[in-house]
């Protein structure tokens, strides 16, 4: 069964100076989980069922969460009453991080937009590619069963795997690769790059969609970071408007900036607007990137994290992974399109509680450990 192939759960008793059962997902065996109840998921009872009902529907479209969730896809197909199927089918894990604490990190992400021609000119010289002919991908799960999340990219030259070119070096060249289109601002094109998708609009008001479809295989860095340290800008200061900003009134320095993220992203066209790792449409508000290290793809999940500006607690769904993403309670939320989806996803940076939704008949294995 789908289910028991999956999700057999491991419990560990964890002695200290009270008990707790600590779960542990078969394919994730390095996410503790604590069983909780839907009672302690603050503002739970005041979300859109129904909106989670159709969300829930649309994600059993992916295989990873059809592996998850199994019966209950079809089962939520014919559910009249959307919280009443919730609440009978699921029961609520909270997330422990690393040092066995609920502590986290929400951020957010939204649909860029770029000014694109289909010709190369001096107001298009910023090319958008697709996956490059000579990147290649090496799976060493075969050899290395521990290393199954990760994936070696790089160049063959001499019978050898190089590392692939890095941002700075593949601005020197003409890239082994399909360029989709031009744009007219290379802050753009890297902030493209960041969000994973976006839309290429022409000036004859044409359009077309860009999806995340590979990557160099150099390491995420964050320029935000990169400014801190410079002493460019405060911490409490550096937010996706403020880099932007920074950057266009200091374009002698813009390369020096976006070139300390050695990552450089690929895209391939898309039929509709941002799509995740899943190949779904990405719904506002409701679709996560998470680090699927920790967090199985296509899992529904509780969040609870309060900013500044207000305070978000829902079911979302983990549709989507991101170079940034790293850690065990780490998401980033998909906020949309538009200038206000970019102003929440630009400043959002809260502290964030995070709980899986699971079958209640999954099948559990006891097992006692030190």
């Amino acid at each position: 069964m789908k289910l028991i192939f999956l999700f057999v759960i491991f419990i560990t008793l964890f002695t200290s100076c009270s008990q707790k059962e600590l779960f542990y997902l078969q394919n994730h065996p390095k996410t503790a989980l604590e069983a909780t109840t839907f009672d302690a998921l603050n503002g739970f009872e005041k979300d859109d069922f129904s909106v989670v009902l159709k969300t829930f529907q649309k994600n059993c479209q992916s295989t990873k969460a059809e592996k998850i969730y199994g019966e209950l896809c079809k089962k939520a197909i014919e559910a009249e009453n959307a919280k009443a199927f919730i609440l009978e089918n699921f029961r609520p894990y909270i997330i422990l991080n690393k040092e066995k604490n609920t502590k986290g990190l929400l951020t957010g992400y939204y649909e860029a937009s770029i000014h694109a021609s289909y010709k190369k000119s001096e107001k298009y010289p910023y090319p958008i590619y697709a996956t490059p002919k000579d990147l290649v991908v090496v799976d060493l799960s075969a050899i290395y069963p521990e290393l199954k999340s990760y994936r070696l990219r790089g160049r063959v030259v001499n019978g050898r795997v190089i590392p692939y070119y890095t941002r700075a070096q593949a601005q020197q060249q003409d890239l082994n690769a399909t360029v989709l289109c031009y744009c007219d601002s290379k802050i753009d094109k890297f902030f493209l790059e960041v969000q994973g998708s976006g839309i290429a609009k022409f000036d004859d008001n044409s359009s077309i969609y860009l999806g995340y479809d590979n990557q160099n295989g150099h390491k995420y860095r964050s320029i935000g970071k990169y400014l801190i340290e410079s002493g460019i800008l405060k911490k409490e200061d550096v937010s996706l408007e403020s880099i932007k900003k920074w950057l266009q009134e200091n374009p002698q320095k813009a390369d020096e900036v976006l070139n300390y993220n050695n990552s450089l992203v690929f895209f391939s066209k898309r039929e509709h607007g941002a799509t995740g790792a899943l190949g779904l449409e990405l719904i506002p508000m409701r679709s996560v990137a998470v680090d699927r290290r920790y967090i199985p793809l296509g899992s529904m999940l509780y969040l609870n994290a309060d900013y500044p500006e207000g305070s978000l607690k829902r079911i979302v769904f983990a549709q989507d992974t991101g170079g940034a993403i790293k850690g065990r309670v780490r998401a980033d939320l998909f906020t949309g399109s538009g200038e206000k989806a970019l102003k929440l996803a630009g400043s959002l940076k809260a502290p964030l509680q995070l709980w899986i939704l699971l079958p209640k008949n999954i099948n559990i294995t006891k097992e006692e450990n030190e």
